[in-house]
């Protein structure tokens, strides 16, 4: 691998000009009428394309006259008016681009469509469909630089499985996606995993598209992201090729930079406190799916209420709040057993243990027969684990399981007496660090619609998401810099986006994606609908 170069560069190395950019007796060689076009060039050049050629234009001599021409805008019109052998009409010495020019009809439909303000999911679904149409490709691949701009992400893409949008992830110079990047230039090979710098993703099967071709997406004086397009066979894409997809990415950049996924970029414009300017923070989808709701921070009971209530346990609500636990973590473990995620949710099974060990029950049975409250009890119980735990030092499994007995008792407290102030509101868009246990035994009641987890998030959070299964994504940094409690957000967790305080045009969508009980696509705005304010 070579040292990363500055990305602001706009000359790149010279061994990289035959990759990059074919030569002018090359270009000559394609433009000039009757060229041969080789299809079998090396893995370093661009090659042919199967694309149809350009219609021949008009002999001089067979120029029709004014009142002839004057006639051809009617014949346009009718099917039969050309052969497909035949020259286009010329009307002035102009020459006018019948409908049957397919790759120049899907062009146009891609400008019409990008020409509408939309929201960046729907540019991320449409987008690399129709431009691998228009390429001829079998797979078309949109990466966004997010993070600090050093990191390309996968948002859009047709031809992968769906689990591929949000978790492939590559650095500015790793693999060829992030060397077109790295360079500010194209690079097409024809055997892209003979190249030094192919990086494979094995769930992808990428070797079945061999035929590679990545374009850098340029935004002002930096790049937003690139586009790669692949497909089958040996066949190179030409320079055509190469020059139609630099010119396709111009609306991607527009789109994603009225997106402001940059964290630089939001930086720039930081307003405190929540408020109703549109911000769209990515993150890595874990359930798919879109939701919608307000946003409501994940919460825990207070700490002061471990010892604060008064008056004798009530030993019947402690006894039913174990036994509903018990019984909780058993339909979860199966759960998960269902899910194939046994092994990652291994740690259920400790819950169980403990939820099962007599001495603890009797416990905490003891404290609240002694006088204490179910509170106090339970708070004494957590207590005296972790005091064992930090005896032993450098122990991690005890403190470990220290906490997830801490967490086993606020469930349990919350089954047993309800503390107003940790309950959240119903069908909300959970916001946190982590997720818990504990949220699977009591947040889970309130019914949430989806959940964004931050970039402090482990392995754990990602198996009891899962269970939880709501559409979720993690990774998200900046939440709580820009999310109240309270604010609308749209959960993307087909592309990985938390938006918050989404344009009206979304929210119409989603809600009535609900209420017909389907899936939530998003709609292209109308022209006459207000454009969504770029976040930041």
């Amino acid at each position: 691998m070579s040292s990363r170069t500055d990305p602001k560069a706009t000359h790149p190395p010279a061994e990289l000009e035959a990759i990059a950019s074919p030569s002018e007796a090359q270009l000559d060689a394609e433009s000039s009428p009757g060229a041969p076009r080789d299809g079998a060039r090396g893995a370093d050049e661009l090659g042919a394309h199967h694309s149809p050629s350009a219609p021949r234009a008009p002999d001089d001599d067979a120029a029709p006259d004014d009142d002839a021409a004057l006639d051809d805008d009617a014949a346009l019109d009718d099917d039969e008016a050309l052969d497909d052998d035949e020259a286009p009409p010329s009307v002035a010495s102009a020459r006018i681009q019948v409908r049957r020019e397919e790759r120049l009809d899907l062009v146009l439909e891609y400008l019409a469509f990008v020409a509408k303000p939309m929201p960046l999911s729907l540019l991320l679904d449409e987008a690399p469909q129709r431009i691998a149409a228009i390429l001829g490709a079998d797979v078309a691949s949109l990466y966004l630089l997010e993070g600090d701009g050093d990191e390309l992400v996968l948002r859009g893409n047709v031809g992968f499985p769906r689990e591929a949008r949000g978790t492939v992830r590559l650095s500015v110079g790793q693999g060829i996606t992030g060397m077109a990047v790295e360079c500010l230039r194209p690079i097409s090979v024809v055997q892209a995993t003979e190249h030094e710098r192919y990086r494979g993703f094995p769930e992808l099967q990428e070797e079945r598209f061999p035929v590679f071709l990545a374009a850098p997406i340029l935004g002002s004086g930096r790049p937003l992201g690139a586009l790669v397009v692949q497909r089958a066979g040996d066949q190179a894409f030409t320079a055509r090729d190469v020059e139609l997809l630099m010119a396709l990415t111009a609306p991607i950049a527009a789109g994603a930079r009225h997106a402001q996924v940059l964290d630089e970029l939001r930086d720039r414009r930081r307003r405190t406190g929540g408020g109703t300017r549109k911000v769209t923070l990515p993150g890595l989808p874990v359930v798919p799916g879109r939701a919608l709701g307000a946003i409501a921070a994940l919460r825990r009971p207070a700490s002061s209420s471990l010892g604060s209530q008064h008056g004798r346990g009530d030993p019947k609500l402690l006894r039913l709040a174990f036994d509903i636990a018990e019984k909780a973590l058993l339909d979860l473990n199966a759960r998960a057993a269902q899910l194939g995620i046994a092994q990652e949710a291994a740690f259920l099974s400790t819950y169980l243990l403990m939820i099962g060990d007599g001495r603890l029950r009797a416990r905490a049975f003891e404290l609240a027969a002694g006088g204490r409250s179910v509170a106090q009890a339970l708070g004494t119980v957590a207590r005296e684990a972790a005091r064992a735990a930090n005896g032993i030092v450098g122990d991690p499994f005890l403190q470990d399981r220290a906490r997830d007995i801490e967490d086993l008792c606020d469930a349990i407290l919350m089954l047993a007496t309800p503390d107003a102030r940790a309950e959240l509101p119903s069908k909300a868009v959970l916001v946190g660090d982590q997720l818990t246990v504990f949220d699977l035994l009591i947040s889970a009641r309130a019914n949430p619609v989806g959940v964004a987890l931050s970039d402090r998030s482990g392995p754990r959070s990602v198996v009891l998401l899962q269970l939880l299964a709501v559409p979720s994504i993690v990774e998200v940094a900046g939440a709580f810099r820009w999310a109240s409690p309270g604010d609308v957000a749209l959960l993307d967790a087909d592309h990985g986006f938390l938006v918050i305080n989404p344009s009206r045009a979304e929210v119409a969508t989603v809600r009535a994606a609900r209420r017909q009980g389907r899936p939530a696509p998003v709609r292209v705005m109308d022209e006459d609908e207000d454009e969504d304010e770029p976040a930041g």
